[in-house]
C-alpha cells in the first residue's frame, strides 16, 4: 500500500518536473535565436539541444526507479520487521496462554485434592461418630440390662443367698492365696470356712458342690508345708557368721602313711632291730616327712574379702530362691558356698566344721511344692450362681408379663 502511493506521488513529481524543463528549453531558444545571425541560424546548433532532452529525461527514470526500488525495499524491510514483530507477540501470547493452562491444571488438581482430603475427613468423622454412638448406645443398653438384672435380684432374693454370695467370695480369695502367694494354709482355712457357709444353706441340690470342696480341701491339706521364714532365718545367721570365720593357712598336701615297724623277737634279725630302734630315738628328736603334690599359698587380704563377699551372695541368691521355690538354683547356691568354705576356710576351727555342716544339712532341703492347678470348687458356684440368677430374672419376667 505504501509503496504505491509513494509511486504515484512520484509520477506527478516527473511530470511536472519534464513540462518544467522543455518550458526553459523553449526559452532559451528563443533567446538564442534573437542574438544570433541568420547564418548562424541556419547552421543546425538546435539538434544538439534536440539531443539534451532525451538525456535529462533519462536521468530522470533512472532517479525514479531507484527512488522506487529504495521505497520497494524499505517497504519490504518494514513488513519483515512487522512479521517478526506479530510472531514474537504470537509467541509471548502463546506462552502465557501455556503458563496459564498450567496454573489452571494446577488449581484444579489441587482443588480436587482438597474435596478428597475434605471428602475422607468428613468421612472419617461421620464414621467416628457413628461409632460413638453405636458405644454409647451400647453401654446404655448394658446398664440397663444391669439394672434389670439388679432389680430382679433384689425383688427375687432369697433371705439366704447372701450365704452363697460369701461362700463365693472366700473360694475366690482362697484361689489368690494358694496360686499367687503359695499359702496353702491360708486357702485351706478359706475353703473350710466356705464349705460351712454351703452347710448353713441345708440345701439339698448343693451336694456335689460340697463334694468338689472336700476334694479341693483334702488336696490342699496334702501340700508339704515348708518353713520359709524359718529357712530362711537360718541362711541370714549363716551369713552373717562368714565374716568370723578363719581363714585356713597354706594349704599342704596329705602327708603319706608311715608304716610303724615295731622289733622282732628274732636273733637274726637283729640289724634290722638295731635300726628301728636308732630310727626311733631320733624321732624324739627331730622328723623328717616328706609330702607329694601342690601347695596352696595362703590368701591375700583383697583375695579373701572377695571371697567371704562371694560366699554371702551365693547364700543371698540361696534366700531368693526359697521365696520363689526354685530347687535348682537353692542347691548350686549352697553347694557353691559349701565348697568355697571347705577349701579356703580352716577346717580345724569348730565353726567352720558346724558352719560347713549346715551349708550341707540345707542344701538338702527340698523348696520345691506341686499346687494344684485350679480348685473344682469355683467354676462349680459360679455355674450354681448364675443358673439360680437366671431362673429368678426368667420367673419375674415371667411375673410381669
Amino acid at each position: 500500500m505504501t509503496s504505491k502511493n509513494k509511486n504515484d506521488h512520484i509520477e506527478p513529481e516527473k511530470e511536472n518536473n519534464s513540462v518544467k524543463d522543455e518550458a526553459a528549453q523553449k526559452e532559451n531558444i528563443e533567446a538564442t535565436e534573437s542574438t544570433q545571425t541568420p547564418n548562424e541560424s541556419s547552421a543546425a546548433p538546435a539538434e544538439p539541444k534536440q539531443e539534451e532532452a532525451p538525456v535529462f529525461e533519462e536521468k530522470q527514470g533512472k532517479r525514479g526507479v531507484k527512488l522506487g526500488t529504495v521505497a520497494i525495499i524499505l517497504s519490504l524491510i518494514f513488513g519483515g520487521g512487522l512479521t517478526f514483530y506479530m510472531q514474537q507477540k504470537n509467541a509471548q501470547y502463546q506462552a502465557q496462554i501455556d503458563a496459564l493452562q498450567k496454573q489452571l491444571s494446577q488449581t484444579q488438581t489441587s482443588i480436587e485434592q482438597d474435596l478428597s482430603a475434605t471428602k475422607q475427613a468428613a468421612i472419617a468423622q461421620a464414621t467416628e461418630i457413628t461409632h460413638r454412638a453405636e458405644t454409647v448406645l451400647e453401654q446404655q443398653q448394658k446398664s440397663i440390662e444391669s439394672l434389670q438384672l439388679a432389680i430382679a435380684d433384689v425383688k427375687g432374693r432369697r433371705p439366704n443367698d447372701w450365704l452363697l454370695a460369701e461362700a463365693d467370695y472366700l473360694v475366690k480369695l482362697a484361689g489368690r492365696k494358694l496360686f499367687l502367694e503359695h499359702d496353702a494354709v491360708s486357702a485351706t482355712k478359706l475353703m473350710e470356712s466356705a464349705d460351712q457357709r454351703i452347710a448353713a444353706l441345708n440345701d439339698p441340690s448343693l451336694v456335689p458342690l460340697r463334694k468338689a470342696m472336700a476334694n479341693d480341701i483334702t488336696k490342699l491339706k496334702s501340700i508339704p508345708l515348708i518353713d520359709r521364714e524359718g529357712l530362711v532365718l537360718r541362711l541370714t545367721s549363716l551369713q552373717q557368721q562368714v565374716d568370723q570365720l578363719p581363714l585356713a593357712n597354706a594349704l599342704l598336701p596329705k602327708a603319706q602313711q608311715v608304716e610303724q615297724r615295731k622289733v622282732s623277737e628274732d636273733i637274726y634279725d637283729w640289724q634290722d632291730n638295731l635300726m628301728t630302734s636308732l630310727k626311733d630315738f631320733s624321732e624324739n628328736f627331730i622328723t623328717f616327712r616328706t609330702r607329694d603334690g601342690n601347695v596352696i599359698p595362703l590368701l591375700s587380704p583383697q583375695q579373701h574379702f572377695y571371697l567371704k563377699e562371694n560366699i554371702k551372695a551365693k547364700i543371698e541368691t540361696a534366700i531368693k530362691a526359697v521365696y520363689v521355690e526354685q530347687q535348682e538354683i537353692y542347691s548350686t547356691a549352697l553347694t557353691t558356698a559349701d565348697k568355697w568354705s571347705s577349701t579356703f576356710f580352716n577346717q580345724d576351727a569348730n565353726s567352720v566344721i558346724e558352719f560347713n555342716k549346715t551349708l550341707e544339712s540345707l542344701s538338702k532341703q527340698n523348696i520345691h511344692v506341686d499346687y494344684p492347678v485350679k480348685l473344682e470348687t469355683q467354676q462349680q458356684l459360679s455355674d450354681v450362681i448364675r443358673d439360680r440368677l437366671r431362673r429368678e430374672v426368667t420367673t419375674l419376667i415371667t411375673e410381669e408379663k
